[in-house]
């Protein structure tokens, strides 16, 4: 049971997700503190001085922190758009797969398609080289 395991934790695709996630949450760490410490006070100082992380509404006694719900957003829009920016990188990087072998011709007599290997066209039975 232990050699499955290992071997399951060593294939490739394990591994590389396992790091990825990793990689991933450290990313997400550094885009959140980058919108809480240097944009969304930014962004606060040209409203006026506002400070997103204390804004809310009491509804009853619910409070909704939407300035904290607005930081969350920024968060997503950077992490998608840099994930949209490197999926879109690695796309141009893999090479385009070779064209198939043709499996249909043309008839050169009445121009209807046939296979590929065909040696008489079914609708006009003529011969073909």
């Amino acid at each position: 049971m232990i050699k499955e395991f290992r071997a399951f934790v060593m294939r490739g695709n394990v591994l590389d997700l396992a790091i990825a996630v990793i990689i991933g949450g450290a990313f997400g760490k550094i885009i959140t503190s980058l919108v809480n410490d240097m944009l969304m006070p930014i962004i606060g100082l040209v409203l006026g001085g506002v400070n997103f992380s204390e804004l809310s509404i009491t509804v009853g006694a619910a409070v909704i922190k939407w300035g904290a719900f607005m930081q969350t957003i920024l968060d997503f829009i950077i992490v998608a758009f840099v994930i949209f920016i490197s999926v879109k990188a690695a796309n141009k990087m893999k090479k385009a797969p070779p064209p198939a072998d043709p499996t249909i011709k043309e008839c050169p007599h009445c121009f209807t398609t046939i296979p590929i290997k065909a040696t008489r066209c079914p609708h006009c039975t003529s011969e073909l080289k």
